[in-house]
């Protein structure tokens, strides 16, 4: 028996069922083994396998995956198969998901002596490139046995999940190994749907959380702030307690799909491109007990000294580097798992706060997701209403992937709605261009039952347009809307704010170069619409939205569209930025509106 048919029936026997791939001759083996144990998803490009993988993954983690289907690994040869993954490790590495790749390389004898550049055919030193974004980086020189191999591949999901990376040489690969390791079946700690767990979760102080649950019920304004770290079935399974309580409960975008938006205490997403409102309620704040979120740069705002000026905040992290870092400012931190921590937490009362709840109900009611200052003109779509449109329309269940990047990711982030079990999968932290459409193929193909919506821009989209291909032959339930604004909606902003719209490289006119869209729909035979207006009332795009084929939705918007509110940063006198506080968002308000909606905001902080 080869090796790689030993570790192919390992995998699968521990809960993989799904390949994503590009063929090289340095997999050959890998490749041929996969294919007997394995469901193996061609893409065209190697930065799609591991982005569908990754995304596939997580839709498998948030519960939410067809039955039968399990989880998904990438498959890539070496040197360049190689090198085209690294921007996918990075994404995983930053979001904390499980990422298993395998890579093929050279014979162990046509491998390089340190000082040679290079020996075998197409050789590079993978595990060097991949080690900083991976858990684990390793070459196998020779075989692994079963209980070794899947403690490596364990990794990924163990502690804080994120990438590992296993090269495999061609020689490797085709090595006899004992006849006895064909019938191991991996570890029984790593079954199938395992999750992203500690293997030794810091033990968790029950008296601490009493105290905690005292401050909450002692505080006049508290809110909770729920992060990625939070899985979707622990936030489902506490949706009963955390929708009764009296006080204001947000998501990190990361977080997004941990609570709906269609519960009365919802107060929606607070960001550097968050929501208004969100942000608002969160700087009035006197407590924020932030579970499961780094608070990294985005979250709090680049100003990260006036992040929650008012008040204390709590963060609970399982990273004790997280909860080391300078910025921001914690009062209070609490290494843990964030499943385990919210549940005991909840298991305490955390006292009423309806005036609180009240005034942060009203906050949301008078500022509207689409503001009025964002400016369309006639013929094209304003973004914010297609969006909050689009929100409407989608159903329970739905996949929703908003890109990771732009103009079209920040109008997703502001103003779609999420209801009770649809997922909503980014990739925040490494902000791509180019994600979208390569992860809405990895969650349609983890869950091809239901429909899965993805929302990009077309110069991110341009990126990686080549998916069609694979989305096409494979049927995918997936529909695509595409803000057609010829380039860079946020580079043309910052371009036009900060250098007096000297542009270049950001649209048509500055160099930049696109398909026509019906013409290429046209070419991977995908059916494409562009929506007018009364486009959801069209049958036309009733019938594309119905049916279970992929679909391209067009949405034309105006090159010069604005995108606000926003956070907004100045060039100082001596050349460098500085940035406004979450709460001091562009454009300013008019004063009426100010006093009622930052009445615990002292005027000097405004």
């Amino acid at each position: 028996m080869k090796y790689s048919d030993a570790l192919m029936g390992w995998l699968n026997a521990s809960g993989y069922s799904h390949c994503y791939f590009v063929a090289g001759g340095n997999i050959m083996h890998l490749l041929n083994s996969a294919r007997q144990s394995l469901k193996c998803v061609p893409v065209v490009h190697e930065v799609a396998a591991v982005i569908a993988t990754e995304y596939h993954n997580a839709t498998l983690v948030a519960g939410s995956a067809a039955p039968g289907i399990g989880k998904a690994l990438a498959l890539v040869t070496a040197g360049p198969g190689l090198t085209n993954t690294i921007t996918g490790l990075a994404g995983a590495w930053l979001e904390s998901r499980e990422l298993l790749l395998l890579g093929g390389q050279v014979k162990v004898e046509d491998l390089a002596p340190f000082g040679l550049r290079q020996l075998g055919i197409q050789e590079v030193d993978g595990v060097a490139l991949a080690a900083p974004v991976c858990k684990r980086s390793l070459s196998l020189r020779e075989p692994l046995g079963p209980e070794a191999f899947m403690a490596e591949v364990a990794a990924g999901w163990q502690d804080r999940p994120g990438p590992v990376f296993l090269e495999l040489p061609l020689d490797v690969q085709a090595l006899q190994v004992p006849e006895d390791w064909r019938a191991a079946s991996g570890l029984p700690a790593l079954a199938a749907g395992s999750t992203a767990v500690a293997s030794s979760p810091p033990a968790l102080d029950q008296v601490l959380i009493q105290e905690l649950a005292a401050r909450v019920v002692a505080a006049e304004r508290p809110l909770l702030l729920l992060g990625g770290g939070l899985s979707r079935p622990m936030a489902e399974l506490l949706e009963p307690q955390l929708s009764a309580l009296s006080l204001p409960v947000m998501t990190t975008w990361n977080g997004s799909d941990r609570y709906s938006s269609e519960h009365i205490n919802y107060a929606g997403r607070p960001n550097t491109w968050g929501m208004r409102s969100s942000n608002l309620i969160l700087q009035q704040s006197d407590l924020v007990v932030a579970v499961g979120t780094r608070l990294g740069l985005q979250q709090t705002g680049f100003n990260w000294r006036q992040f929650v000026p008012l008040g204390d905040v709590v963060q609970v992290d399982i990273d004790p580097a997280e909860l080391a870092k300078a910025n921001p400012e914690v009062t209070l931190k609490i290494q843990a798992d964030a499943d385990q921590f919210l549940k005991s937490l909840l298991a305490h009362p955390l006292g009423d706060h309806q005036f609180w709840l009240c005034y942060s109900q009203d906050v949301q009611k008078l500022l509207p997701l689409s503001e009025p200052c964002n400016v369309t003109p006639e013929g094209f779509i304003n973004p914010y209403d297609m969006i909050l449109q689009l929100s409407a329309l989608c159903v329970e269940g739905d996949h929703i992937v908003p890109c990771s990047s732009g103009g079209a990711f920040t109008v997703m982030m502001q103003a779609f709605q999420l209801r009770r079990h649809q997922t909503m999968l980014t990739n925040k932290g490494l902000a791509s261009m180019g994600y979208g459409l390569s992860g809405a193929i990895g969650v349609a193909t983890a869950d091809p039952q239901r429909r899965t919506v993805l929302v990009e821009g077309d110069g991110g989209f341009t990126q990686n347009l080549q998916e069609l291909a694979t989305v096409a032959v494979n049927h995918l339930n997936l529909k695509i809307f595409l803000f057609c604004n010829e380039g860079y909606a946020s580079i043309r902003m910052t371009q036009k704010n900060y250098f007096q719209g000297a542009y270049v490289g950001c649209d048509v006119h500055s160099g930049l170069g696109f398909p026509n869209w019906f013409a290429l729909a046209d070419a991977y035979g995908i059916e494409a619409f562009e929506l007018t207006d009364g486009w959801i009332a069209n049958p036309a795009f009733q019938r594309l939205w119905a049916s279970t084929d992929p679909a391209l939705f067009l949405v034309p918007l105006h090159p010069e569209q604005t995108y606000y509110p926003k956070i907004s940063s100045r060039i100082g006198p001596d050349g460098s930025m500085e940035s406004s506080p979450l709460h001091r968002m562009t454009p300013d308000l008019p004063e009426p509106l100010a006093e009622r909606v930052m009445q615990f905001l002292p005027k000097a902080l405004r």
